[in-house]
């Protein structure tokens, strides 16, 4: 297994990128959350860039974190982090015991609270290498490995190597429900934690409702009545603003892994 981090002191200059002039579109109409844009100045023209065209933001340092936390707001990564750590607390369980898979790791932003939290061992997964470059130049202390992969058709080997970090932990923050993780690639990950490990995840509350078109308002329901997920805290909160600054609301769900997520449970 690679061995990426640094000494946590090299954290701050790996984030010394240069302020980018990012603009939010005026006078939008209703627009869903997968479509919203920003227009940003490179090289002297400015370029409209979609919002979940991740592969293009991770290419232009600095900018997810200008977008999304400093312009937008965006509150998830320490709620999760906020709760994990409370619900350890409760248990009396050291972080340092954990063995974290963040799945959607993208640049390390919520690896990077992990780490805050007390995480002793983190490996991302994302499905885009664009991600993988992304957190080893701006966060190269954060993962203990960082592996591309597509979760729902995982080569003999991957699985070999994912089984081998013995992970006890998994989290996914802000990346379930839009196509970006399918149930399928979830439930993958899932069954890579031991069982009684911790699950960590947030994802919007449409997608936990009875309008929920992604599957999973019905693969967490059934998870949660098959015993296979005990959920111990959830929390509906802002995970950011939209482009018109209007709140998006999220749910995040800290809990324990009962035993594996069968085929047959998926939506």
């Amino acid at each position: 297994m690679g061995n990426n981090r640094l000494p946590n002191d090299n954290a701050d200059r790996s984030r010394e990128h240069g302020r980018l002039d990012v603009r939010l579109p005026e006078h939008v109409e209703n627009i869903d959350q997968d479509n919203e844009y920003c227009s940003v100045l490179l090289d002297g023209s400015w370029q409209q860039v979609r919002f979940h065209d991740y592969d293009r933001i991770f290419t232009i340092p600095g900018l997810y974190e200008q977008l999304f936390h400093d312009l937008l707001d965006c509150r998830s990564p320490d709620v999760i982090g906020k709760l994990l750590k409370e619900e350890l607390q409760r248990d009396n369980v050291a972080a340092s015991s954990l063995r974290v898979l963040d799945l959607g790791a993208g640049n390390g932003v919520v690896g990077e609270q992990l780490r805050t939290v007390g995480a002793g061992y983190l490996v991302g997964a994302d499905i885009i290498s664009e991600a993988k470059n992304a957190a080893l130049r701006d966060r190269p202390e954060v993962y203990d490995d960082y592996h591309v992969v597509d979760m729902t058709q995982l080569t003999e080997s991957e699985q070999e190597t994912f089984a081998g970090h013995r992970f006890n932990a998994l989290s996914c923050v802000a990346a379930l429900g839009y196509g970006d993780i399918p149930p399928a690639a979830f439930r993958a990950a899932f069954n890579f934690v031991s069982d009684g490990g911790w699950v960590a995840f947030t994802i919007k509350d449409r997608f936990l409702s009875d309008s929920d078109t992604s599957g999973f308002a019905r693969l967490i329901e059934r998870c949660t009545e098959a015993g296979i997920l005990n959920v111990r805290v959830s929390e509906r909160y802002r995970h950011r603003v939209n482009v018109r600054g209007e709140p998006l609301h999220y749910v995040a769900l800290v809990g324990n892994k009962q035993s594996d997520i069968p085929a047959d449970l998926l939506p």
